[in-house]
């Protein structure tokens, strides 16, 4: 029987805040449609979503060991 006196963790922290980063830097897509700079030959439109894989994974990371 679960215990009367123990709260439920808040659904929304700080830290899943950060979960919308990568959703924001990749769907605004204004922001990163446009060819120059270029990076080994790709165009910034494709290396900057390329470039938010690691970095999301990364984030997901760091709010999965912060939460548990």
């Amino acid at each position: 029987m679960a215990d009367p006196s123990h709260e439920p963790a808040p659904r929304t922290t700080p830290w899943r805040i950060l979960l919308i980063i990568p959703f924001i830097a990749t769907l605004w897509v204004p922001f990163f449609n446009m060819k120059t700079p270029e990076f080994g030959g790709f165009p910034f439109f494709y290396w900057y979503q390329l470039l938010w894989v690691p970095l999301s994974a990364l984030i997901i990371f760091i709010v999965y060991r912060t939460e548990s």
